[in-house]
């Protein structure tokens, strides 16, 4: 034990490195009740405090209150999780000095039997009552007791009442990021449960279809997506191929996907039209969903005839596909007229077209956050990134699709990607 206490008196040194290891040993606590264990300990060595209460009034009426620590229990309890074993008591000098919101000193103390905290005030005769402040009232008093008269010097009790109220506050924001901490945990495993109910609404596998080979790669840019691929068996070896985009990102984002994954497949015979089936999840999303948060969803729908090599296709607001010709090696995007994105707007009409692929052909459909991705400078990776990472006929569809996700991140490097990428390259043969 120094010499005096840590307000004064005897060597300053010796209290600045009394104070200097409690502040080093208190920021490695990072539970609030050991941290207010190892305060208690530390101050108890140069306080000379005989006696410490605390108690609260939170989620209480007058007159009531719990008594949260005591130095006299010979079992410690956690006032934040066993707040159910806290003692409640009420009126008294304690309940008297805890709703009067004010600093108080008693230098010759006498308390009476008939106190309903008398066991925990009996014997002592000198007395500070600090209130702790939350949100500008009260709820806590901090107790120290003596048992001698006249034992606390009031000059110092302004400092008691700073320090006391600021180790309040620190030990609050600490069971704040422990509360936060745990609600993140929470969180994140029920992103982790969405993102696996997302992921089994996505293609198990790729198709077997005559005269196309298929590369995709998803990357979510949170637990859960807002991008959506799908493909969809028709008659004839016909196939519809689809990828969409709902705004936002995360969990409302991937809520947004699976209710148009569900329309999507509500009724088979509007996959034959893509316009028809465009047309269907606008009117549903803007009836039941959309219309009160202002979401959307892009997408691409379009049906690919092996035996023609001709694709039928309509657009919502998605970026056009694009279409690399290996003959010529010329890049562009699909044709296309310019409509809004599912979900903003009723009574839209779709427009429909044609494109005839042939062998050696390559078309990327793709979300967003592929032509979208920033870098530090703000600069887009832009298209004409997409498509030089496209050119290379040599190169298989894996490693076009790997090749542009490296590209991306790279650009994007050192920052996380911001947005989901979804690519889906098709190879005609």
């Amino acid at each position: 034990m120094i010499e005096h206490d840590i307000f004064g008196g005897g060597d300053w040194r010796e209290r600045l490195s009394h104070i200097m290891e409690t502040m080093r040993l208190l920021s490695r606590e990072r539970d609030p009740q050991s941290m207010v264990r190892v305060y208690r300990d530390r101050l108890d060595e140069v306080s000379h405090i005989d006696r410490f209460l605390s108690i609260s009034r939170r989620g209480l009426e007058p007159p009531l209150y719990r008594i949260a620590r005591s130095s006299t229990w010979k079992e410690e309890i956690d006032p934040w999780t066993e707040r159910e074993r806290l003692p409640v008591l009420q009126g008294g000098l304690l309940g008297e000095l805890l709703y009067g919101n004010e600093p108080r000193i008693f230098d010759n103390l006498e308390i009476g039997r008939e106190d309903p905290a008398f066991e925990y005030l009996d014997g002592m005769r000198s007395l500070v009552a600090i209130p702790v402040f939350d949100g500008g009232e009260a709820l806590n008093l901090v107790i120290q007791m003596r048992r001698s008269p006249h034992a606390f010097d009031p000059e110092r009790f302004p400092l008691m009442a700073w320090l006391t109220n600021l180790f309040s506050r620190a030990t609050h924001n600490l069971l704040l990021s422990r509360q936060l901490a745990q609600a993140h945990r929470s969180l994140d495993r029920e992103a982790r449960t969405i993102a696996e109910i997302q992921r089994s609404i996505l293609p198990e596998r790729l198709p077997d279809i005559p005269g196309i080979a298929f590369a995709v790669e998803y990357h979510p840019s949170a637990r859960a997506s807002g991008d959506y691929y799908d493909f969809l068996e028709l008659e004839g070896g016909r196939w519809g191929i689809m990828i969409a985009d709902g705004s936002g990102h995360g969990t409302s984002a991937a809520v947004l996907m699976a209710i148009t994954h569900t329309l999507v497949h509500v009724d088979r015979d509007r996959w034959r039209d893509p316009s028809r089936l465009l047309e269907f999840l606008n009117e549903s999303l803007v009836e039941r969903y959309t219309q009160a948060t202002g979401s959307f969803v892009t997408a691409f729908y379009g049906i690919f005839d092996p035996a023609t090599r001709e694709l039928r296709y309509s657009l919502a607001g998605h970026p056009p596909p694009r279409i690399r010709n290996c003959t010529s090696g010329s890049i562009s995007g699909l044709e296309t007229a310019t409509k809004p994105p599912l979900g903003m707007m009723g009574d839209i009409v779709y427009e429909q077209r044609s494109c005839q692929l042939h062998p050696g052909d390559r078309m990327l459909l793709y979300t967003d956050g592929l032509s979208e991705a920033r870098n530090q400078r703000g600069e887009m990776f832009g298209l004409e990134r997409v498509d030089s990472l496209m050119s290379n006929c040599s190169r298989s569809t894996d490693e076009i699709v790997s090749g542009l996700v490296e590209g991306v991140r790279h650009f994007s490097a050192p920052a996380p990607p911001e947005d989901d990428l979804t690519l889906v390259l098709v190879d005609v043969r």
